[in-house]
């Protein structure tokens, strides 16, 4: 079937569905609803057999519905209304929820139901629920509209009783330190991840608060800042506290548009001298930290999780020095990745967008992580995991690839090219991918710059696993696998054959010249001031729409297109979050 994507944006479902689609034999097609294009002649010049919008924030025009069956996905349950429905369910301490497919009509959200599925709202962020149960639940839904739809036998249900909420404002949102409890400061903090954040008053200034995490031991005047973590700001609340990992500064008339730091990094000078706590709190506590170490038997497991999925310098340092640590433990195998969520997107654009010298930043954190990657590349005396429960991008995936196996739950997205970002790319990319799957496929998914699902990935050779359960089991399902993976009476001798291999490669063309010829070309773009990258990664980080869509996504394909992303007008790289 020939489906256009109509979205808002090229989000991280918008990419799932474009994938999963994809897989499953469709030509797909998207065009981004821009203010200054025409989407009805948009849908016209492609003449669609059906328009699904997984992510729309307008209207459909009657033109376009009342002409092609169009399919919306909403973030919420039959009869639910409004804009900000993940939100008030959040906010609200909802348990379960849904997403429903409706066909567009003139009223929002209240058309007829072509297919509905339920989902358990665990205690996390928005932006993790909508990536992963709600992306579930919604890919769940799309593929049993469209069946239903193909087979042309199907009466989508009418909607009998409705409940329209209005937008989720600042007002609702707001913080009271001196009267809210923690429970309900961090439901807000959730409910406002990652856009659009939390208004508040911090150091005399207007933030943006995003994230938040409870803190169990420290404690202040409601409030009050009380340390720092991994870049994170610990603030009182009337019966406890809570983490705050990034704050955004608020927008200034006549200014550019402001994005999301690490909280430290945003705060600069103004930050009280409050404690710096370690990374790794004390055992037991209930608090939060973006990595983390233990073991079960013979299995070392090393999680980390940064907002975004960006690693900036810092991070990339502060990761490689916890995977050295745990290198030195005795276990056979080392489980590398976080339980939920991301694994990661590559080097923070943000950090380097903020940074007085953005070339020099972005020098940095593509040395910082290339030496994570080689550390992984190098380690020969285990066998090291890589455990992709949430999607991954650019130089996340290469330092997936870096380990012995890659392990993805079935719900992740990987974007495994760095062209929409006007880069070359590093990470010894050109070593493990073509390694992988071959010198010709490496080349087409770099000039692609498509999405991938895990099963499209495990189909190439991207992914050696593909684990099909849901987010909040993800973590118990690689524990055992790791087990079975430590206890196998085979695992010495692949141990010793990893390390021969290494051997073998460093005769033939050491890993040093990989590394050596990936630099000298991002060092290149990095340090001209005209190279696209600049443009892009402002674009990227301040949210800038593009101004129509890009012709690689417009071209209708069903596994292959040859078009190049940058030379044909992308004007926002294809890890676009919600």
């Amino acid at each position: 079937m020939h489906i256009l994507l109509v979205a808002s944006a090229f989000n991280s479902l918008a990419q799932r569905v474009h994938a999963e689609l994809r897989d499953r034999g469709h030509l797909v097609a998207v065009e981004l609803a821009l203010a200054e294009g025409s989407l009805t002649d948009a849908v016209r010049r492609h003449a669609p057999q059906l328009v699904l919008a997984p992510m729309l924030k307008t209207a459909i025009p009657r033109e376009v519905w009342a002409a092609y069956p169009c399919f919306v996905v909403h973030p919420g349950p039959v009869g639910d209304r409004g804009p900000s429905s993940l939100d008030w369910a959040i906010q609200e301490g909802a348990e379960r929820w849904g997403v429903t497919v409706l066909q567009a009509v003139e009223e929002m959200d209240a058309g007829d139901v072509w297919a509905s599925v339920t989902c358990p709202l665990p205690p996390v962020p928005k932006s993790d629920l909508y990536r992963n149960e709600i992306a579930d639940a919604a890919l769940a839904a799309v593929l049993l509209a469209v069946e239903r739809f193909a087979s042309g036998a199907y009466t989508p249900l009418r909607q009998d009783t409705s409940r329209t909420r209005p937008y989720l404002d600042q007002s609702v949102r707001r913080i009271d330190w001196y009267a809210d409890s923690t429970e309900t400061v961090v439901r807000k903090l959730r409910a406002a991840d990652s856009q659009p954040g939390v208004l508040d008053t911090l150091l005399g200034e207007e933030w943006y608060l995003h994230g938040g995490h409870p803190e169990d031991v420290l404690r202040g005047a409601p409030g009050e800042l009380l340390a720092t973590r991994a870049g994170a700001i610990c603030r009182a609340t009337k019966d406890g506290a809570v983490w705050v990992p990034e704050l955004r500064r608020r927008r200034r008339p006549g200014k550019p548009a402001t994005f999301r730091l690490p909280a430290v990094r945003a705060l600069g000078g103004r930050r009280p001298p409050v404690p710096r706590l370690p990374v790794l709190p004390e055992p037991g506590w209930r608090t939060w930290t973006d990595i983390r170490y233990r073991e079960e038997g013979g299995v070392g497991f090393l999680s980390f999780s940064f907002a975004g999925g960006a690693m900036s310098t810092t991070q990339c340092r502060r990761l490689l020095d916890a995977y050295r640590e745990a290198c030195a433990r005795p276990t056979s195998v080392l489980v590398l990745g976080g339980q939920r969520d991301f694994f990661c997107n590559g080097i923070h654009l943000g950090v380097i967008e903020a940074a007085e010298d953005p070339a020099a930043e972005s020098w940095a954190n593509i040395n910082a992580i290339d030496d994570l990657v080689e550390a992984v590349l190098r380690t020969t005396d285990r066998l090291v995991v890589s455990a992709l429960a949430g999607n991954a991008a650019a130089g996340g995936v290469m330092l997936a690839l870096a380990a012995d196996e890659v392990w993805c739950r079935s719900g992740c997205v990987l974007n495994p090219h760095y062209r929409l970002m006007g880069l070359h790319g590093s990470e010894y990319w050109t070593y493990t991918l073509p390694r992988r799957v071959g010198g010709a496929a490496a080349d087409r998914l770099m000039s692609e710059a498509l999405p991938m699902s895990a099963a499209g990935a495990h189909g190439l050779g991207l992914v050696d696993r593909v684990v099909d359960c849901g987010p909040q089991d993800f973590a118990a399902e690689v524990g055992r696998l790791a087990a079975r993976l430590a206890s196998l009476p085979g695992i010495r001798s692949r141990i010793a054959a990893k390390k021969a291999e290494l051997d073998r490669q460093e005769s033939v063309e050491p890993l040093s010249a990989f590394r050596e010829r990936e630099l000298a070309e991002m060092h290149r773009i990095f340090h001209n001031p005209a190279a696209l990258y600049h443009e892009l990664r402002r674009a990227f980080v301040r949210k800038e729409k593009p101004t129509r869509t890009p012709a690689y996504l417009a071209c209708a394909t069903g596994r292959r297109t040859g078009v190049d992303p940058v030379r044909s007008g992308s004007t926002a790289p294809g890890r676009t979050m919600p």
